[in-house]
């Protein structure tokens, strides 16, 4: 059981790391066009 909750806790980590990453290339979009945060936030959520 301590396993799998630590398990769960490495991959939340992992994903906060990633998201992270997809905020910073959303920021610094050249074309001006950035997608919804939120949605995009929202979308990567719901492949965890």
């Amino acid at each position: 059981m301590q396993v799998a909750a630590v398990s769960k806790t490495v991959d939340r980590a992992g994903l906060a790391i990633i998201a992270s990453g997809m905020r910073a290339c959303l920021a610094e979009d050249p074309s001006g066009q950035t997608l919804d945060a939120t949605r995009l936030e929202k979308l990567f959520m719901s492949l965890a």
